[in-house]
């Protein structure tokens, strides 16, 4: 009976719900309305995210609307409402964008009258890469400050704009050209005007730029002491690869303080940073290019930005925010000038303001080994040298010609070691699997004989500040880019023989030849010394010399080719130094009877390390031992 009620009851609230699930459905009204709401937000959405896209802001959409709307209204009204918005400038608030193009032997510059900024500029004689639908690239003309959502404004405190603030990216500018010289000038009335003057030097990549506010004084704001320069810059892509230690990662915003070193922005992560002095310059610098805004006196502040992108076309957004000095004249001319050109290391310290130091060769003593030793070195070897891969091997035989006394005292301790091998075999026969003993037989047999095992290594860390160096060196130097050598088209990016039909992680979708002559020649060379070398103590280490070039496949596979190509003559430069001084220079016969006379000295006191070191085997012998008595203790008792 108990499950019959069950059952009945639970059939019944199934009822119940099903009728109140029917009666209180929505209506069909009710179904399309809130249809309707979802399509809506879905719409409004896709419009936000296609506004990001292009860098406009809902705010300054809106902006564009009612602007639209206001060139619809009657020529009064219209009037009203421009003067509303504008205040002053309410006549430049209305007009037609035009470009207008000046240009001298080393750039071609493209400016537009609405807001007299740059809206594109050509570097003659300069090419960058661009790739297509079939994952091929290809050259083109090199430009920067192309992308149309750059701005570049000057943010003016009006108090008669209804905002109390106008934006002369808003205004229309008049333009006027003479010779390599434009001006462009936006009327505020009665005399008054905001222009921009942009003169061209032929032969030369900077550009004189001055700001002059005429009459403005009664117009902006009493309490400004500044006028905000918001600049904006995004960069595209110029070259071969945006990875690592390339473009992405070598391209970033820097400025100097006045009297300071010049500071920057992380280059591997969004990053903010804000100045604490006055400043001279600020320079917004990819790998190989820079667009740079330099103050003849100088900047009250600066506040700078980077965003990392995830675009396949752009590889940062850089935002400045600087503050240029107003002091309230009738007639006032702030003088400034733009660099906007080619990180060329003579050009850029030629200017002597420091601009040299945006060229990414480093901190410390690695950025002091590349600017005042391979750099200059290099220079000198392309002087009579044409190719610049043959430049590559010169230096890098120089390097090693230079690095050979320490290359000579690694290879001396090594055949020292080697000489060694036959007592040290003797003494792992004697120990067996005793590992503690067999280090302290070890120890107590290189100080009798006066060998170090540390002598091998001791020179290759003094040659760390080189290789560390060289490193930042080829993707930073700009007389790489796009120099070909053999089947590589660009020592200053990854060289290809085969482009895989997909990308593999932390590989890419190459197959670097350099990178693979580098790793089989690391091999070679690994294997050569290995049978000088004793291993006992640590197997291990006789493959992990075998594993690494394998990692150094994958980690250097999108490396710059002249970095490959260096490290692989390298090699086969190490490899015959290593040969010809093993087998023809290093008297082995000597070296044994060295290592006689050294047993026969009176030997030093020990170390303090060496000590501690002893002490410590010492310590863990016993414990082992303790420990072996006490398990053969137990199994007896069972």
């Amino acid at each position: 009976m108990d499950n019959k009620n069950t059952v009945i009851g639970f059939t019944l609230i199934f009822i119940l719900l099903m009728a109140m699930s029917y009666f209180n459905r929505p209506s069909e009204a009710v179904i399309e309305r809130q249809k309707f709401v979802r399509d809506s937000l879905r719409m409004e959405q896709q419009r936000v995210d296609s506004l990001k896209q292009l860098g406009i802001t809902p705010a300054e959409e809106a902006e564009k609307t009612k602007e639209a709307q206001i060139k619809q209204l009657p020529d009064s009204l219209r009037q009203v409402a421009m003067s509303g918005k504008y205040g002053v400038f309410a006549a430049a608030g209305t007009g037609t964008e035009e470009d207008v193009v000046v240009e001298n032997d080393k750039m071609k510059i493209t400016f537009s009258t609405k807001g007299a900024r740059i809206k594109n500029v050509d570097l003659k004689g300069y090419q960058k890469w661009v790739r297509d639908k079939l994952d091929d690239y290809h050259k083109e003309q090199l430009n920067i400050l192309a992308d149309p959502k750059n701005k570049f404004e000057y943010r003016l405190p009006v108090n008669s704009a209804e905002s109390k603030v106008v934006y002369t990216s808003d205004l229309y500018f008049v333009p006027s050209v003479s010779g390599n010289t434009v001006n462009f000038k936006a009327d505020a009335g009665n005399g008054r005007y905001i222009e921009q003057t942009f003169k061209l030097t032929d032969g030369s990549y900077m550009v004189d730029y001055d700001l002059n506010l005429v009459g403005l004084n009664d117009v902006i704001d009493r309490d400004a002491e500044s006028i905000e320069l918001n600049w904006v810059n995004y960069l595209n892509k110029l070259e071969k690869d945006a990875s690592a230690y390339s473009e992405k990662n070598l391209s970033t915003v820097y400025y100097k303080e006045v009297d300071e070193d010049p500071n920057y922005c992380s280059c591997s992560g969004d990053d903010e940073e804000e100045s604490e002095k006055s400043v001279k310059w600020v320079s917004h610098s990819q790998q190989f290019f820079n667009s740079t805004l330099i103050a003849k006196d100088k900047f009250n502040k600066a506040e700078v930005t980077t965003v990392m992108s995830d675009s396949d076309t752009e590889i940062k957004k850089i935002t400045s925010k600087i503050a240029i000095p107003y002091a309230r004249n009738d007639k006032e001319t702030i003088a400034m000038q733009m660099f906007l050109g080619p990180n060329d290391y003579k050009l850029l310290k030629s200017y002597d303001i420091d601009f040299e130091q945006i060229i990414p060769f480093g901190w410390s003593i690695f950025g002091w080994i590349n600017r005042h030793l391979f750099r200059p070195l290099f220079s000198f070897l392309s002087g009579f040298i044409p190719n610049y891969g043959l430049v590559i091997l010169a230096l890098t035989f120089i390097v090693k010609m230079l690095l050979f006394p320490l290359t000579y005292k690694m290879l001396y301790s090594q055949a020292k070691m080697g000489a060694l091998k036959p007592q040290l075999a003797k003494l792992k026969e004697k120990h067996g699997d005793d590992a503690q003993k067999m280090q302290m037989a070890q120890m107590s047999l290189y100080r009798e004989t006066g060998v170090s095992p540390l002598g091998g290594c001791m020179p290759m860390l003094l040659q760390m500040p080189i290789w560390f160096a060289l490193y930042r060196f080829f993707p930073a130097s700009i007389e790489f880019r796009q120099k070909s050598f053999l089947w590589a088209d660009d020592l200053s990016s990854w060289d290809s023989i085969l482009n895989l039909p997909f990308s593999l992680p932390m590989y890419g979708a190459h197959i670097s030849l350099f990178t693979l002559l580098w790793a089989v020649t690391t091999v070679i060379y690994a294997y050569y010394n290995s049978k000088h070398m004793d291993f006992s103590a640590q197997p291990m280490m006789k493959y992990m010399q075998y594993v690494m070039p394998l990692f150094f496949i994958v980690f250097f596979n999108s490396f710059a080719s002249g970095l490959c190509c260096y490290l692989f003559f390298s090699n086969m430069i190490n490899i015959t130094q290593t040969v010809v001084t093993k087998e023809f220079v290093i008297d082995k016969e000597k070296i044994l009877a060295e290592i006689e006379t050294n047993k026969k000295k009176p030997k030093k006191k020990k170390g303090t390390f060496q000590q501690s070191l002893e002490k410590a085997l010492k310590e863990q012998q016993a414990k082992t031992e303790a420990a072996q008595k006490k398990t053969k203790a137990k199994a007896k008792k069972k």
